[in-house]
This record gives structure tokens, C-alpha cells and sequence, in this order.
């Protein structure tokens, strides 16, 4: 069922990606990402009227707003990126949020790390260049974008393992669906377009299929070790390949294929090794 659930928000959410490459061509990515925060917040407001507001209570306001304020660059970054980047290159380099989140934690919550993890990066970054391909005649400037997208990602996430020490889920989600619709607002009012009545489906559409997609993976996460789930995020590579032939003919590279492959593994990796060193530190059951 885990295996499935993944498989589910792979798709969804490549469909979502897909919807915004399309959708990006008539609409400023600024406009398409505070709609995508408003129709999210919209999901969460029916929980939160349900739990009361209580369910907001947190004891490190700071850190949500410091996740609020990256959240909200790797989002910009991200959508930007989608409208600019062929689609199987942005998915690719989006490999990368495992990576930086693991030096994030290294950094700010003091993570210790062995020679195979520390491997593992350099080796993640080395599949970075293999897509960028920064010295030859096919590098793009813009594919920056996603990995800027990917850096930030993974630096919210070094923050939400420290928000989850304190914080409920729903109070960890309450905020960042707010805060994130707020802030949006800001970098959308310069490049303001009105969308038609088709668009406000689409961004409708938009905004339910990242929720459906997130839902489905944190279910799944709940009923699987992360790295077999975690396993399954490569096929996102598949769905976005077929979507970018299908609708923007977009053929992906054969060093995009291969970058992507070699970054998906060290974070695989990085995602297998701290599995099984939380699972060591577990106490053993008591015998009877």
C-alpha cells in the first residue's frame, strides 16, 4: 500500500508540475505560486476550524517564520524554474533536496556524518554537474533555478525536524499554508495578471493535486520505512519525461538521464543510512 500511495503522488505531482509548465506560458509563475498557496490554504482551513485554533499553537515562532521565508524562495524558484527548464531537467536537479538537506543538518543541527555519507554527497554533486553541464556549449543559466529550488527545500526541511520536536503536524502545516499564502501575495502584486475563468481552474486544479500528491506521500511515509518509499520518487523522472514528449516536446538528454540517476542514488543512499542509524539507536524491546 505504501509502494502504491508513493507511486500515486509521483504521478499527481508531476501532473501538477506539467500543469504549471502549461500554465506558466499565459500567467507569471509569481501569480501561478500565490493561487497555488491560496487553493492549499483553502484545503487547510476546513482542519483548522475543526481542531480550533489552538491546533496553531507553537513554541518557536521564529523558526516558522525563518521556514516561511525559505519556503518561500525554493517555491518562487521552483515555479519560475518550471516555465524556463525543460521539465525532466528541473525533476532531475530537484534529486538534489536530499542532498542539501543532509548538509543543512550537518551545519545547523550539528549532525555528525561518517566517510560513506560524506561519499555520498560529493557524489550527488558530481551527478549535479553530469545534468548542468556547466562547461560545455549546453549549459543553461536558468537551470540554476531548480537546484536554488532544491538548496532551499532542503534547508525547510532541516527546519521542520526541529519544528516537529515541539510543534503538532497541523500546527507545522497551518503555518506554512498561511504564511506562505501571505508572503506570496507580495512578489505577485508587481507582475499581476487576472486570471480568466479557465485559468481559475487550472490554478484550482493546481493547487488540489499538490495537496493530493503531499497527502498521499506523507500517508505512505506513515506506513513504510522511508527509504523503501523514498525509493519509489525516481519514477517522478518517468512521468515528467512522458509529459514534457508528450505536451512541450521535450526530449530529455541522455546526461540529464544519467546525472539524474546518479543523484537519486546518493540521496537514496544518504536516505538508507539514516534510516538504519535511527533504527540502531532504538531501544531494544523488553524481553518476557
Amino acid at each position: 500500500m505504501a509502494v502504491l500511495l508513493m507511486l500515486l503522488s509521483t504521478i499527481v505531482l508531476a501532473c501538477m508540475h506539467g500543469m504549471v509548465r502549461a500554465i506558466s506560458t499565459d500567467l507569471h509563475p509569481f501569480v501561478i505560486v500565490f493561487f497555488r498557496n491560496l487553493f492549499g490554504l483553502v484545503v487547510i482551513v476546513p482542519l483548522l476550524m475543526r481542531h480550533g485554533l489552538s491546533s496553531l499553537k507553537t513554541g518557536q515562532p521564529r523558526l516558522h517564520a525563518l521556514r516561511a521565508i525559505v519556503g518561500i524562495l525554493a517555491m518562487l524558484s521552483w515555479f519560475f524554474a518550471l516555465s524556463k527548464v525543460p521539465i525532466t531537467n528541473a525533476t532531475a536537479l530537484s534529486f538534489s533536496t536530499t542532498i542539501f538537506a543532509a548538509l543543512a543538518a550537518w551545519l545547523f543541527l550539528n549532525e555528525r556524518f561518517r566517510i560513506r555519507r560524506w561519499l555520498a554527497i560529493l557524489t550527488g554533486m558530481v551527478g549535479v554537474m553530469v545534468v548542468l553541464q556547466p562547461n560545455s556549449a549546453q549549459f543553461d543559466a536558468w537551470s540554476l533555478l531548480p537546484l536554488a529550488a532544491a538548496l532551499a527545500w532542503g534547508t525547510s526541511v532541516t527546519i521542520v525536524k526541529k519544528l516537529t520536536e515541539t510543534d503538532s503536524t497541523l500546527a507545522i502545516v497551518g503555518w506554512m499554508s498561511i504564511t506562505l499564502t501571505v508572503l506570496s501575495i507580495i512578489p505577485a502584486l508587481f507582475v499581476w495578471q487576472t486570471p480568466t475563468l479557465e485559468q481559475y481552474g487550472l490554478l484550482a486544479g493546481i493547487g488540489a493535486l499538490a495537496t493530493a500528491g503531499h497527502l498521499a506521500m506523507t500517508r505512505a511515509l506513515k506506513l513504510a520505512e522511508v527509504s523503501i518509499v523514498m525509493s519509489i520518487d525516481f519514477s517522478r523522472l518517468v512521468w515528467t519525461s512522458i509529459i514534457g514528449v508528450a505536451f512541450f516536446a521535450e526530449t530529455p538528454g541522455i546526461h540529464t538521464v544519467l546525472g539524474a540517476v546518479i543523484i537519486f542514488i546518493a540521496g537514496w543512499y544518504i536516505i538508507f543510512r539514516e534510516s538504519r542509524i535511527k533504527a540502531s539507536q532504538q531501544p531494544d524491546p523488553p524481553t518476557v
